[in-house]
């Protein structure tokens, strides 16, 4: 197959060894222990091809390579914490299309494949769309939290189907409990919990296609579909039985503080929807997998959409291309390139042809799992909005309907918004 030739091709140009060797350097967002993972893979990468791989981290990624990129001096490769920027810099011309093949292999070899390609498809200067961006590093957000010990002290079990979780949460007030702890302070970015909330129930009510119509405005944000993604949210965030503290406590409380609830004595709440980073706020010593514990959150069974999974990655490009640029991302595609940073922490991966027993911690395999089994993914609709909708009137906006405001009066406020862009 093409692909695999493409890939075998690549991959004995790395046991060439240093005989070709180029110097390459690999810019990304990454500092701390992350930049100690990421520079793991890396030295192995370098060990196998013989290349001098040098990686560069900054917390001020997507100003840095756009000065770069604009001054001529751009890295090799360019780590993008969000597909948008890579999209605008595929535009003006900064990116490298990667080599032929690699839309097959991502199609081939990972779940999910055409939602990766999806994602690294950008239009480039001449307005014609190709493959610019590979997905390493992947983060999962469709999960719900919950004490294992809450539920099986109540008789609950893991709901299965959306129909089911809704079920469980007319269960729980049946009970004389509350179901749902939910919060969406965050400072000056409250309001972003439940930007992913709805994208969530878009994923679980309309085809990925409409996801991506509305995510580029293609469909308007009072569009019915959106609307209705809203309102599933409100199912949840504004009926007073739903919620601890009730409906008007869901836009104060801050989104670190929603979780403690679960682990009351007796529980405020039995349930908290929120992505893979959540346990950082849990109380301290608390241990996933037993102190508390996550399912999917489920899609519809009677909407027949598969099973969707909301998240985020990282998208890897050449931004100044040489031969070793493109021979790191053949790399890439090696179940050993995932494998040194599944040992590790904070890791997932959608690529299909991983050892799973290389994970070092259960939790992350257990999500892993989740990402394994999407049929759809798709990059949180936030995060690809122009700045002043998706961080900026859609926060607002759910904060006010949260806040008791119709569902079709905020979204079209949130169109106002993006149309003043224009």
């Amino acid at each position: 197959m093409k692909t695999k030739l493409t890939l075998g091709v690549a991959l004995a140009a790395l046991s060439a060894g240093a005989a070709s060797a180029e110097q390459i350097t690999v810019f990304g967002p990454w500092l701390g222990p992350d930049q100690e993972n990421a520079e793991a893979v890396l030295a192995d990468f370098a060990e196998k091809s013989g290349h001098d791989v040098r990686y560069v981290g900054s917390d001020s990624f997507e100003q840095q390579i756009m000065v770069d990129a604009e001054a001529g001096s751009a890295p090799n490769v360019a780590v993008f914490p969000q597909p948008g920027l890579a999209a605008d810099m595929a535009r003006r011309g900064f990116l490298t299309p990667l080599r032929d093949g690699t839309a097959e292999w991502i199609n081939e070899n990972y779940a999910a494949g055409q939602s990766w390609v999806d994602l690294g498809t950008y239009a480039g200067p001449d307005g014609e769309e190709d493959l610019y961006g590979f997905f390493y590093k992947v983060d999962v957000k469709s999960l719900v939290w919950y004490v294992p010990e809450n539920f099986e002290d109540a008789g609950y079990e893991v709901p299965e189907t959306m129909e089911e979780l809704k079920a469980l949460t007319d269960q729980i007030v049946a009970d004389g409990e509350t179901p749902w702890c939910i919060g969406l302070g965050s400072g000056g970015a409250t309001g972003w919990p439940a930007t992913d909330w709805v994208e969530d129930m878009m994923l679980r009510t309309q085809p990925p296609e409409v996801y991506d119509q509305w995510v580029t405005n293609e469909i308007p944000f009072d569009d019915p579909a959106v609307v209705g993604a809203i309102e599933e949210f409100g199912y949840f965030a504004r009926n007073d039985d739903y919620v601890a503290g009730g409906s008007g406590a869901v836009a104060s409380t801050d989104f670190r503080d929603a979780p403690k609830g679960l682990f009351d004595s007796p529980p405020q709440c039995y349930l908290h929807r929120q992505a893979s980073f959540i346990p950082a706020f849990f109380p301290e010593g608390t241990v996933v997998g037993e102190d508390a514990d996550f399912f999917y959150l489920p899609a519809y069974a009677d909407k027949d959409l598969g099973t969707p999974v909301l998240g985020a990655g990282t998208v890897w490009a050449i931004t100044n291309e040489n031969e070793a640029a493109h021979e790191l991302i053949a790399y890439l595609q090696t179940p050993e390139a995932h494998e040194i940073w599944m040992a590790r922490k904070g890791f997932l991966t959608p690529h299909k042809g991983v050892n799973l027993e290389t994970f070092g911690d259960p939790t992350l395999r257990k999500m892993n799992d989740i990402l394994l089994g999407a049929t759809t993914f798709r990059f949180d609709g936030s995060d690809l909005m122009p700045g002043g909708v998706g961080a900026g009137s859609f926060w607002t906006g759910m904060v006010d309907y949260a806040g008791g405001k119709d569902a079709a009066e905020v979204a079209g406020a949130i169109q106002d918004s993006w149309d003043s862009l224009k």
